[in-house]
């Protein structure tokens, strides 16, 4: 096997490391191969002495990882924030999300409510908890397992509305973004990126943080829904 600089990141933000592995190049040729999974599992596998060289998950994992000495402190960074969007199966009408009470009423006339598991998910419960609607809606959420879209519920019918992250969304077939949270509703999440402790190549996998954190690299990201840290 050739030896590669190997990453590992959450499923959001697999896209955009995705394209950008394609475009970094380094001096010695070594490629770079991110490994995507839900959150909560990869920070498990790092724990548990996952062998990789970098990781990219959010700001929140990063940070206890790096207390814990995963990894190295001096490499956390955080690169793109991302907002959790609504989304809908394709061909149903789109609703109007311009305010605290359009989103109250979309969500007290939904069948299903899709949400993933990680930050974004642990926020909207929060939020339907601020909303007063907790009860009222406990019967109709479905939360996605870890690794696996909540979008992918509309099409598969066990929901009629989704939040995830804009990145996890935009690009599913048959699914259909209403757009961001209105006002104090909003939900972001920033992603950060650092260093294994244990990593095999520590200087590269520096090199190729350094690239995610670049202008190239946010351009990218902003094509995938995401904005760099910061903005």
């Amino acid at each position: 096997m050739n030896p590669e600089i190997r990453g590992l990141s959450s499923m959001a933000t697999r896209p955009v490391l995705a394209d950008l592995s394609e475009r970094f190049r380094p001096a010695d040729g070594l490629p770079v191969r991110f490994e995507a999974g839900g959150g909560v599992e990869v920070a498990r596998r790092v724990r548990e002495g996952a062998e990789a060289d970098l990781l990219v998950l959010a700001d929140g994992a990063v940070t206890a990882l790096a207390e814990e000495g995963y990894l190295l402190a001096d490499t956390v960074r955080p690169l793109w924030i991302s907002q959790v969007v609504a989304a809908v199966p394709e061909g149903a009408p789109v609703p109007a999300l311009g305010s605290a009470l359009e989103l109250r009423s979309v969500l007290e006339a939904a069948g299903g409510i899709a949400y993933s598991t990680g930050p974004s998910g642990t926020a909207l419960i929060e939020l339907i908890g601020r909303l007063g609607l907790t009860g009222a809606l406990a019967g109709r959420l479905v939360q996605a397992p870890p690794g696996v879209p909540a979008g992918s519920l509309l099409s598969s019918g066990r929901a009629d509305l989704a939040f995830q992250q804009h990145s996890e969304l935009m690009d599913l077939p048959g699914v259909v973004v209403a757009g961001p949270l209105p006002g104090d509703a909003a939900i972001s999440s920033t992603f950060s990126g650092a260093v294994l402790a244990s990593a095999a190549r520590p200087d590269r996998a520096r090199e190729v943080l350094d690239f995610l954190g670049s202008e190239a690299a946010c351009e990218v990201a902003r094509a995938r829904g995401m904005r760099p840290a910061g903005t």
